[in-house]
């Protein structure tokens, strides 16, 4: 049995999954050091979520994820220690008022340096991230569960690709210090799939007509509390609609019988989230630092690498990482796959588009094509998402017949 992220991610790898899982088997160590929504280890087959365990031989089995973003690592880190607490956050219906004041207090929060100690500033002003994520580099432990629950609920219901990460500073009285404002985002406008891309009638203040930001009105927008399939049935993805009779929805239930669209559902799911992550190691800093022997090697082979890093905007695609996009990532990452492609110990998937990565011949191409979301229906979004490239090092497993039979 399968899960699902509970927010929407750009890039994510839910589709292709099954092929990185029939290629890695059923490895006693996985590391993946751009963790997003974590699709394709909530994908991995060999969990049973009703049992709550590792199917077969009970091998022991070490898991290990990491971002460099903060928001990512602490919403898993958030449901992992506390899921019941994140659900109650996270529970909200998607109202404008809401979405905007949110964005505006994630963006100050993730700024704040209050409980920052020197090294942690430090470590912050080093790497380039925002004190949030330098805390969370820091120490292991912490999390915060608020900021978890209303980010993953305004993940799930703004339009564009900058949620809580304003980049335009417009003055806004009594919202910041000395009239300056605070830093607030406008729409997309202009830019086909990124905003909102159509004029609304001004609503009576100055400032408050087109620049404004909407929530999504369609199905993917209903927030981290839209209908679900109960997990324990075969229908994977969140988003998909079941047949019911006469062509209607029939009422989706959570194992007591909750409608899977209330409180009581959402909680339960975010349960379930926690049992499957509860022996998952969840990092926050450099990819780096979880491909180094120690995470790799050191804690059990073969050890299965899932590496998804920011695709480069050399083969022409814009950013969605904000101030976390390093324009060379891509180009590092191939290089460290290359350079431990041949080692026996450990299975390496790169994601990519077609011509970025300039692989050795003994690695396997593998073409698929993304579904997207709103923002991949013009002609040129469809066309990247055929574009779509993972690359499997020699040691991966090349017959998928051996997708459920263990290690090879």
């Amino acid at each position: 049995m399968t899960l699902d992220a509970p927010f929407p991610w750009f890039g994510g790898k839910r589709q292709v999954a099954v092929e990185v899982w029939a290629r890695f088997g059923d490895v006693p160590n996985y590391v993946e050091p751009f963790a997003g929504s974590l699709a394709v280890l909530l994908a991995r087959p060999h969990w049973d979520a009703e049992a709550s365990a590792w199917r077969g031989s009970g091998r022991a089995h070490t898991e290990t994820v990491n971002d460099l973003d903060g928001c990512v690592t602490n919403f898993w880190r958030a449901v992992k220690h506390d899921p019941e607490q994140t659900a109650e956050w996270a529970d909200n219906p998607v109202h404008e008022l809401d979405l905007y004041a949110r964005h505006l207090w994630l963006h100050e929060r993730l700024k704040s340096v209050d409980g920052l100690d020197a090294g942690a500033l430090a470590y912050g002003r080093d790497k380039g991230v925002l004190p949030f994520a330098a805390r969370l580099t820091m120490d292991a432990a912490w999390y915060d569960c608020r900021v978890a629950g209303w980010w993953a609920w305004g993940l799930s219901s703004w339009i564009g690709d900058n949620w809580c990460r304003p980049k335009v500073q417009l003055a806004l009285p009594h919202l910041g210090d000395a009239g300056q404002g605070v830093n607030r985002q406008l729409p997309h406008l202009g830019n086909a799939g990124r905003g909102v891309n159509r004029q609304r009638p001004h609503l009576g203040s100055a400032g408050q007509g087109v620049n404004r930001q909407l929530p999504h009105l369609g199905d993917a927008g209903m927030g981290v509390n839209r209908k679900r399939p109960h997990l324990g049935n075969a229908v994977r993805g969140v988003n998909r609609k079941l047949p019911g009779e006469a062509g209607k929805m029939p009422a989706l239930r959570t194992a007591d019988g909750a409608a899977s669209g209330t409180r009581a559902g959402l909680v339960e799911w975010f349960g379930r989230l926690a049992d499957r992550l509860r022996r998952v190691d969840v990092c926050c800093g450099d990819w780096e630092r979880i491909c180094r022997p120690t995470p790799t090697e050191h804690r059990g082979t073969p050890c299965g690498v899932f590496l998804d890093p920011p695709y480069s905007q050399d083969v022409g695609v814009d950013t969605v990482y904000g101030e976390y996009h390093d324009k060379d990532v891509s180009a590092r990452v191939r290089e460290w796959a290359i350079a431990h492609g041949d080692n026996p110990a450990l299975r390496i998937a790169l994601c990519g588009y077609e011509g970025e990565h300039a692989m050795p011949d003994s690695w396997e191409c593998v073409a698929w094509k993304a579904r997207g979301g709103y923002a991949n229906r013009g002609a040129d979004e469809n066309e990247n998402a055929a574009r779509e490239r993972i690359w499997f090092s020699p040691g991966c497993l090349q017959d998928a017949t051996l997708f459920d039979g263990g290690l090879a």
